[in-house]
């Protein structure tokens, strides 16, 4: 919580009101998979991280009731804001129940007159009430407020529960919520309500799709980098990051000619371009991304009131010469993604620690895409914004490296980027989000070699020390994995090399006691592997008596009395 958020101004007035709804149809069931996926989140992780807010500007003009009774028809239409998930105390929710009426509660703050920054008040009164946990079993999902000025309603600030909605969901609600505010027609009613996506989901060719999908996500865990943010300074799994956001009329009509010129959508356009710049700041040979909200693509999943939270993993290979071989493959890649991205989060999980046990890696979710722009209402087409403005938003902690949203592209290019400050300085992330907007202008006029991203964007690749070497599609430093290894063995002394084919490590590990089996020191290392992902686990590990005079040298080392050795995955046949 910032400072700003612990110091809010205090309205003059503040009264609670409660809301009585009814007219629904009680029904019960089990929870979807993106249920499932977010309550796991929601059990683990701390409600400020995993709650979701969102800020509603109320047309001028509109009464406090008029507000409300909206509010009350939202409840009425999406049975997401009727449900609950009744469970045991000590077990994970697997049922859900929609109630057919009920009662929430809307905080009024009135004030003589709101902050010149009114919007950023609204946020922080909304980002305030992420931080205490929804009760799973009774808790309504949205805890709303309603900032006012001299009686007039302002902004409805709420906090949402991620068992209930995910970012795309508010969008559809705030959609709705106008509608009824404006007495014009509401959308059809044909997206999947969560009950039904669960049927859906428990059907053999749902069952079908959720072990496809278990198979490629695995297939990139295996082969992929176990981290695009590898470099120094990429340490820990959490990092209080400040938002930097761009504004820039001249990003959304260079993604439009870009789009006109290659014949892509400007969405591919736009991710195209932001794989090419991840993979060149980091030194990757193929952009590995979460983008959540694609899994919406789905006619039936795009207006759905639900939490359909599961990431779509793109993995985007950018060993092509230019940006227009990339842009035709990107779609390919995005497709494969969306398809993939229905899962039971317990058997991925299940899978993840499987692989990365077997692979010795630790997989790193540290670069996301969330591009929620086709929720956006542009207002009118007629430009109205900054050429390219950079500004600066509140931090967040984030088990991430670099998270963008993605909340317009035309007629304003329109992003929020956090990225990690132990690896972008301020400077460095304003000029990642200035470079992609340079990168589409580049694109627009001409197809762009992937040689020239430092000198057409200004994004220099970050630069890793003599240590570093690329092994298993990952960056890795032999030094750093020598040092996690010894120290989680007790602090013995360890070497280690790149093997003979260049496609592994190999540890030497000095036993001056005891010798640990291979096995034991694999285990020892994988449990230090969480917040290093510039330490992969060796191959093979080779147990000797004692260490050589000439630590450094790995040809000393193979000199040693061997004890034992073994690739550590396999107890049984060490070999």
């Amino acid at each position: 919580m910032t400072a700003y958020e612990r110091d809010l101004p205090r309205p003059a007035k503040t009264r609670t009101v409660t809301v009585a709804h009814t007219g629904g149809v009680e029904r019960r069931g089990p929870v979807t998979m993106g249920q499932a996926n977010m309550i796991r989140c929601m059990v683990r992780d701390e409600p400020e991280h995993i709650n979701i807010h969102a800020v509603w500007p109320v047309p001028a003009g509109t009464r406090t009731d008029a507000v409300i009774d909206a509010l009350r028809a939202l409840v009425v239409r999406h049975e997401a804001l009727r449900t609950t998930f009744p469970h045991a105390e000590g077990t994970v929710p697997r049922e859900q129940v929609v109630a057919a009426e009920g009662e929430f509660t809307v905080t009024v703050l009135d004030h003589d007159a709101l902050p010149p920054d009114a919007e950023r008040y609204a946020d922080a009164v909304a980002r305030r009430a992420r931080v205490e946990r929804f009760r799973l079993d009774r808790d309504f999902g949205l805890r709303i407020s309603l900032v006012t000025a001299a009686g007039a309603p302002v902004f409805v600030a709420l906090a949402a529960s991620h068992a209930v909605t995910d970012v795309s969901a508010l969008a559809v609600l705030e959609e709705d919520w106008l509608a009824l505010l404006s007495g014009g027609p509401l959308p059809s009613q044909d997206a999947f309500t969560p009950l039904e996506l669960a049927a859906e989901e428990a059907t053999p060719a749902g069952l079908r799709k959720s072990a496809a999908s278990l198979r490629y996500w695995e297939r990139i865990i295996r082969t992929g980098p176990q981290a695009m943010c590898d470099g120094p300074g990429a340490e820990g799994t959490e990092a209080d990051t400040p938002e930097v956001t761009l504004r820039s009329l001249r990003g959304a009509r260079a993604l439009a000619r870009v789009a006109e010129r290659t014949g892509g959508l400007p969405s591919t356009v736009l991710l195209t371009a932001w794989c090419a710049l991840v993979a060149h700041r980091t030194g990757q040979d193929v952009c590995v991304a979460a983008v959540p909200t694609s899994n919406r693509f789905h006619g039936r999943l795009a207006r759905s009131v639900n939490t359909v939270s599961q990431d779509a993993l793109l993995a985007l290979d950018v060993r092509v010469p230019s940006f227009d071989a990339l842009l035709a493959k990107a779609w390919g890649a995005a497709l494969d993604a969306y398809r993939h991205s229905r899962f039971d989060a317990v058997a991925l999980w299940e899978m993840i620690d499987r692989t990365t046990f077997e692979r010795g890696s630790r997989f790193a979710r540290d670069v996301v895409l969330n591009d929620v722009s086709a929720l956006s209402e542009a207002g009118g087409t007629e430009p109205d914004g900054p050429e390219l403005e950079l500004g600066r938003g509140p931090s967040q902690v984030l088990p991430t490296r670099l998270l963008a949203f993605v909340h317009e592209t035309a007629p304003l290019l329109r992003i929020g980027l956090w990225a990690d400050p132990a690896l972008f300085a301020p400077d460095e992330a304003e000029g990642f989000l200035t470079g992609l907007v340079r990168l589409l202008e580049a694109a627009a006029e001409e197809d762009v070699p992937l040689a020239s991203l430092t000198g057409v964007t200004g994004v220099r690749p970050v630069e890793r020390g003599p240590d570093w070497i690329r092994v298993d599609g990952s960056w890795v430093s032999p030094p750093a994995v020598a040092e996690a290894l010894g120290g989680a063995l007790g602090g013995v002394p360890v070497h280690v090399a790149a093997d003979g084919s260049g496609e592994g490590l190999t540890a030497f590990v000095a036993s001056g006691g005891v010798p640990p089996t291979p096995a034991e020191a694999h285990a020892a290392l994988m449990r230090v592997l969480p917040g290093r992902p510039g330490v992969l686990a060796p191959r093979r590990y080779v147990i000797v008596q004692g260490p050589p005079e000439e630590a450094d040298r790995t040809d000393a080392w193979l000199r040693r009395h061997i004890l034992t050795e073994g690739n550590g995955r396999t107890p049984a046949d060490p070999t």
